[in-house]
């Protein structure tokens, strides 16, 4: 079972609803950091997650480099769902806004949507929240959209 969207063989969305339907591997990262893609439309997906023990700074929290992981993550497969078959992309820059701590344990949602796809470069954002909607952190990505380039 491929991992890996660069060896799909149609547009960005339906490889993305082939993986919620758990018809092709997991994103990665989100195997080994405890997050998966739970829902997609175009333009938009939901990530959920609970991180652990294993993902504490040294203040009893849960590291931001988990929070980022996984608001980039929304926003670039956001971006893959607006893409066709003949396109790829490459994120060029990504801006973290920490508000709340994430608490170990805790059940969070990263909601990924892209604010503009044009035929070069794709702006999302992505918001992190818990179980009760309180925001922990909002994210900003820019990719850039490239020809597809011969599967692997």
């Amino acid at each position: 079972m491929s991992t890996s969207a660069l060896d799909r063989a149609v547009g960005g969305l339906e490889y993305l609803r082939e993986l919620v339907a758990g018809k092709v591997g997991g994103v990665p990262i989100g195997l080994t950091m405890g997050f998966h893609v739970t829902d997609v439309a175009p333009g938009e997906v939901v990530l959920t997650g609970s991180p652990d023990a294993r993902f504490f700074n040294l203040i009893g929290t849960i590291h931001g480099g988990w929070a980022a992981s996984i608001l980039d993550t929304a926003m670039a497969l956001a971006t893959l769902s607006t893409l066709d078959a003949s396109h790829d992309f490459t994120t060029l820059d990504v801006k973290v806004n920490y508000l709340r701590p994430i608490q170990p344990g805790a059940v969070v949602r990263a909601e990924g949507r892209v604010v503009h796809g044009g035929r070069r470069v794709a702006l999302s954002e992505a918001r992190l929240v818990d179980a009760s909607g309180k925001l922990l952190a909002h994210a900003t990505s820019t990719c850039m959209v490239i020809p597809r380039q011969e599967p692997r």
